[in-house]
């Protein structure tokens, strides 16, 4: 395993990390907010409107606890933006899935999170796919290739 490295240059990449990170979540938070949703459910709602899937994989991607995901997903399910449905591939999973009405505020919802947009607007096609292609390296699983 690699030693953690504390040189000046990798210090400075990771407080602009934490400044972006906290500046997304604020905007989130506040996105959120305008629809009466904390921070927290509107993620999980965005992430099922890309794909419906099982609280446990909910759970993983957002790295936090099933038993969480389970309480975000019922309150979300009481206000009619998601519902649970049987997994096709196994009727014994449930898989936790946007309502119309849920993909239209996870629609929403991207379209008012514009922090990020005007700076990376600015960045050439090219910038713009080294970002994607050195932050999905640093995302990558061991073995990810």
């Amino acid at each position: 395993m690699a030693t953690p490295r504390s040189d000046p240059l990798t210090l400075e990449v990771v407080e602009l990390i934490g400044t972006v990170v906290a500046r997304y979540y604020e905007e989130y938070d506040e996105a959120a907010a305008a629809h009466s949703l904390t921070g927290a459910q509107a993620r999980v709602l965005g992430l099922l409107a890309l794909e419906p899937m099982p609280m446990r994989r909910i759970a993983q991607k957002l790295k936090c606890e099933p038993s969480n995901v389970t309480g975000i997903v019922d309150r979300l399910e009481s206000r009619g933006l998601v519902e649970r449905r049987p997994d096709p591939a196994d009727r014994r999973v449930k898989l936790a899935a946007p309502t119309e009405k849920g993909v239209r505020t996870a629609e929403r919802l991207r379209a008012a999170l514009t922090f990020a947009r005007e700076p990376l607007a600015e960045l050439s096609d090219a910038d713009r796919r080294t970002l994607r292609d050195l932050l999905r390296r640093m995302l990558a699983e061991p073995g990810d290739h």
